[in-house]
């Protein structure tokens, strides 16, 4: 019995409750990916989009793709919903192997990682390298969700001038030797958002600067098979003065499907069992079913006369858009050529903003992607990005067509 003077805790006004916690203090300085926020934007099927680098989705091996998972299913189902290893699938991984090996690069499937999505393969990196306020040097401008990771991990982000031939090997080598940074993180063959490609001297150079200055190169290559003109060009990983200290990212995004979420790392055996450890407690093991189906399609179809398929729509897209720039955009505007790849990199004339006329260009109903959010440095506020790959040549006209009426 309560004494005459008490009130039950639950009569009249409920106590406030405490502030809810806020967020991680990570986030803080941490902004959405500009290039993901204006994709959301353009999401209507009226708008030409040359924003995104996405895949054109028609290319798509549809048959193939439900063939390799009814075979999985049918034949392995019990194993294919299983839980798997972290490494990734062994069949897979050797079928990776064998392609890298075939392209220049000998290796081997206890060489290389499965992740989900090269994205993933980065995080991961991130994780077993960067201490807070390690120092990251990146190409300048750069790969914007790299940019993300390294801030998520508390990096400080260091960029490296670059000119029309990628990263100035003179440049990373001053800073180098200023920063002590902890790796580099370079995009070596159609580089997003430029589509450069390093030559091959200064590959080497960039080899040679991380044997002498004690750093970890990151060479990812989402892109690589994607040429169209030229020659290929060896990977850093293949120059002996880093083979040591060089990771190699690739995906299967841009050649089988983005959907798949598949990538791989090639590291040396001490740095890819840190990544074991760190995918451990991030995902246990990227998604069984679609590694064995990859692995399957992989056995049973023929991959390179799919990619060849690719690169002759995408060559024709990437010609129908440099057709266009010179009436599309405004006089004294250049772009460059890229051999491969997805993008074009454009800059209009001083005095103009690709970001402020970005939403002309929306009313318009066509995109692009200002290039400013790309720098870690000082931004040009009159770079764009243009994404060829995701549309026909008729549509890239039309696009061209609209993206002229915004500089009117």
């Amino acid at each position: 019995m309560l004494p005459a003077d008490s009130t039950p805790a639950h009569a009249g006004s409920p106590a406030p409750s405490a502030p809810v916690p806020a967020v991680a203090s990570r986030l803080a300085n941490v902004g959405s990916s500009p290039v993901r926020d204006i994709l959301a934007l353009t999401a209507r099927p009226e708008m030409i989009s040359f924003a995104g680098g996405l895949p054109a989705p028609e290319l798509f091996d549809v048959a193939g793709m439900r063939t390799a998972y009814d075979r999985v299913l049918a034949e392995n189902p019990r194993q294919a919903l299983q839980y798997s290893t972290t490494e990734g699938d062994p069949e897979l991984r050797a079928a990776v192997a064998d392609r890298l090996t075939a392209r220049g690069l000998p290796t081997g499937a206890d060489d290389l990682l499965v992740t989900t999505g090269s994205q993933q393969a980065l995080t991961l990196l991130a994780t077993a390298l960067l201490e807070p306020g390690a120092v990251v040097l990146v190409e300048d401008p750069c790969y914007l969700a790299a940019l993300q990771t390294f801030a998520f991990a508390g990096a400080r982000v260091v960029p490296v001038p670059t000119d029309e031939q990628g990263i100035v090997p003179e440049a990373l080598e001053e800073i180098a030797a200023r920063e002590n940074p902890t790796l580099l993180y370079v995009v070596p063959t159609f580089q997003n958002p430029t589509g450069r490609t390093l030559p091959a001297e200064r590959r080497t150079a960039v080899a040679e600067a991380a044997a002498r200055h004690g750093f970890w190169i990151v060479e990812d290559d989402p892109y690589g098979e994607l040429r169209y003109e030229g020659e290929p060009v060896p990977w850093i990983a293949a120059a002996p003065a880093a083979a040591d200290r060089t990771v190699l990212l690739g995906s299967f995004s841009k050649v089988m499907a983005p959907g798949l979420r598949l990538g791989h790392l090639r590291a040396p055996a001490g740095l890819r069992r840190s990544c074991v450890i760190a995918k451990q407690a991030a995902d246990l093991h990227t998604s069984t079913i679609d590694q064995a189906a990859a692995a399957r399609y992989l056995r049973d179809s023929d991959l390179d006369a799919h990619v060849a398929v690719i690169r002759a729509a995408y060559r024709e897209r990437r010609d129908a858009l440099l057709e266009g720039l010179p009436a599309a955009l405004p006089e004294g505007s250049r772009w460059n050529r890229p051999e491969g790849g997805m993008f074009v990199w454009a800059t209009l004339p001083e005095g103009y903003d690709a970001t402020a006329l970005l939403r002309t260009a929306v009313g318009h109903e066509v995109a692009y992607v200002p290039g400013a959010p790309f720098f870690c440095g000082e931004p040009d506020p009159a770079a764009m990005r243009l994404s060829f790959t995701t549309h026909s040549p008729d549509e890239i006209g039309e696009g061209l067509r609209r993206l002229a009426k915004s500089f009117v």
